[in-house]
């Protein structure tokens, strides 16, 4: 409960030898000061009877207007604290002044909704799904931009790692999706810079290493008889299709059509959907081999290439759709390839996205200009791209120490 009273400030003396008549509001051991307007001598303030005195010109109309700047006062703050399980010192300082702070859960929802059409769709996903998972750490939505403290994220991050179980990675996430949204709320004037509580608040992320497969086991996974389902050999198609054409994405090969394929020029040309830029590549014999496996006389220019997606008017469904439907077939495809890296006894778990990896440090290692593989991968710049070079060195440097003497 908060505590609210009339202070006449004195270390705030003026040139006349008045000082400044402040509301004091004390709440959780903090203590905030709004002003009244009012300047009084201190001959002229009764402290323990909260008025003015008699000798102060027009005390009674003056003591009138004191009283009913305190009655509400204090009914604004049993009003904020009423409707609030939780509320600052700050924040009731707002209340009292006619300022209202910005909820945050109301701000940050509605700014997903207003960029959704610019967000890709999985990091659409992953704001609301951290948004609602500091929700569920809170149990309530009725929380201000100015109550989330240092002390609360760290208390949160404590949860994330210690409740959840989150790793460095997955904590580091949840707590920039937070920031976003506090950026997001600064820049458009919403909220003041100063409340900002990340300044101090670091998470690191883990130092994953990028793993690939090597040519032993590119050809195991060739080789790898498939025996339970046609769904299986698709996806591991698909995966190997990948790691000589180009690393394509799995959002970019699962939707691939026999018009994307230009069999006389051995090209392939296709929209990223990740950059929305079209981008086009010809691909070698491995590659070629697989395509001719799903080819015959019946195809059409707007079949799948790789019979994953079965719905014929997938291209004219909403874009949510799309990538919903993208979503669980990725699901799926991770099912099915780490069964099939844990049967060939992979030191690493098997994934689609390995297959990027893949095509990159195969590219480098075979002496393609690393500025080609940046084309190819369709990286906006070279530096992402420098990674797998300093993979190759380092498998490089370990080749020398073990065969070299």
């Amino acid at each position: 409960m908060a505590s609210i009273k009339f202070v006449l400030r004195k270390n705030q003396e003026d040139k006349t030898g008045r000082f400044p008549l402040y509301i004091r509001l004390i709440k959780d051991r903090k203590t905030k000061f709004i002003t009244t307007g009012l300047k009084l001598k201190e001959s002229e303030w009764d402290q323990d009877n909260q008025k003015v005195k008699r000798n102060y010109p027009n005390s009674a109309r003056m003591n009138a207007f004191l009283a009913q700047k305190m009655a509400d006062a204090q009914a604004l703050v049993a009003d904020t604290e009423r409707k609030r399980s939780y509320v600052s010192a700050n924040k009731l300082k707002e209340a009292i002044k006619g300022k209202s702070s910005e909820n945050f859960f109301d701000y940050a929802y509605d700014r997903c909704e207003r960029i959704k059409g610019i967000l890709a769709p999985q990091t659409y996903k992953a704001y609301k799904m951290n948004l609602n998972k500091f929700e569920h750490f809170l149990k309530t939505r009725d929380i201000y931009f100015d109550d989330i403290t240092a002390g609360l994220l760290n208390d949160y991050i404590n949860y994330l790692t210690t409740k959840l179980k989150n790793n460095a990675t997955t904590t580091h996430i949840a707590i920039n999706v937070l920031k976003i949204m506090f950026k997001y709320a600064i820049r458009e004037d919403v909220i003041a810079p100063n409340i900002y509580p990340f300044t101090n608040i670091k998470v690191k992320k883990n130092n994953s290493k990028k793993q690939f497969l090597n040519k032993e086991q590119l050809e195991q996974l060739k080789n790898y008889k498939i025996t339970r389902c046609n769904t299986e050999a698709y996806f591991r198609d698909m995966f190997l299709f990948c790691c000589y054409a180009g690393g394509l994405r799995f959002s970019d090969v699962v939707t691939l059509r026999w018009k994307n394929y230009n069999e006389i020029e051995n090209r392939i040309t296709v929209d990223i959907r990740k950059t929305k830029r079209t981008h086009q590549f010809k691909i070698g014999k491995t590659a070629i081999e697989i395509l001719n496996k799903y080819k015959s006389e019946f195809n059409e220019a707007e079949d799948f290439i790789f019979p994953i997606i079965t719905d014929s008017n997938f291209f004219e469904k909403t874009a949510e759709y799309q990538a919903n439907h993208i979503s669980n077939k990725n699901a799926l495809c991770g099912q099915k390839l780490r069964r099939i890296g844990k049967e060939l006894e992979f030191p690493f778990t098997l994934s689609f996205h390995l297959s990027r990896h893949t095509f990159a440090t195969q590219a480098l290692a075979n002496g393609m200009r690393i500025e080609y593989v940046s084309k190819l991968l369709d990286h906006s710049d070279i530096g992402i791209t420098q990674v797998y070079a300093k993979i190759v060195n380092d498998e490089l440097d370990k080749a020398v120490e073990q065969y070299i003497e």
